[in-house]
């Protein structure tokens, strides 16, 4: 796996992600939305510089431009219901896509620090031979990634996979990069170094679908 660090160069994706950390500003959930959303942008760009292209002729009024364009099908997938700021974010630019939805949660055990991942709903077009982007802002322990893309196979075999995310733990980034093919691509905003005992980044910056959305009722 090739691991893509955009915290490694410093730009105004610094300034996004320390808004998302603060606390005062992130209670804005508008603006933290908004800023899941950029960091999907940048995110996006970034990744679709690596996408494969093809010379395409643009007739303009005064004649016609060669310009290479992405020759790829790609196909935009999100687990719900963080990673729709995130999926919004890469749709603006990858604006022709096909989508793709899946719900993806902790279920806590008795021990409430160990839990598995359930998967409940999932809307997906064919992605055999197609560009899968698999988008979850916070990669904590990797399990999420990982549950959502084996839950995406009998759609078909992609003809590469990206993941994208915001915050990352190194467990969880150390997890996809043993787990996934070897050929995946992980485009990441920035990487936190620990987990705690209940499987949260930190220092992140707490339930990133709460802060969107608002709190939710625990069943």
């Amino acid at each position: 796996m090739t691991i893509h660090n955009l915290s490694d160069t410093t730009s105004i994706l610094n300034t996004f992600i320390a808004e998302l950390r603060d606390v005062s500003i992130q209670k804005d959930a508008m603006r933290f939305r908004r800023n899941i959303e950029r960091i999907g942008e940048i995110l996006g760009y970034e990744l679709s510089k690596s996408l494969n292209k093809k010379s395409s002729s643009v007739k303009t009024p005064l004649g016609v431009a060669e310009t290479p364009l992405i020759s790829e099908d790609i196909v935009l997938c999100s687990i719900l219901r963080a990673g729709v700021p995130l999926h919004n974010g890469l749709l603006n630019y990858f604006d022709a896509a096909e989508n793709a939805f899946i719900s993806a949660y902790r279920q806590h055990k008795e021990d409430p620090e160990s839990f598995d991942i359930v998967v409940e709903y999932l809307a997906c077009p064919s992605l055999e031979d197609k560009t899968l982007i698999l988008a979850d802002p916070m990669l904590a322990t990797g399990q999420s990634m990982l549950a959502t893309f084996e839950a995406l196979l009998p759609f078909g075999k992609p003809k590469s996979v990206h993941l994208v995310s915001v915050i990352g733990a190194q467990k969880g980034v150390d997890f996809v990069v043993d787990n996934f093919p070897e050929n995946t691509n992980l485009w990441i905003a920035q990487i936190d170094s620990e987990l705690n005992e209940k499987g949260y980044i930190t220092p992140g910056l707490g339930d990133a679908g709460d802060l969107a959305f608002g709190q939710k009722l625990q069943h």
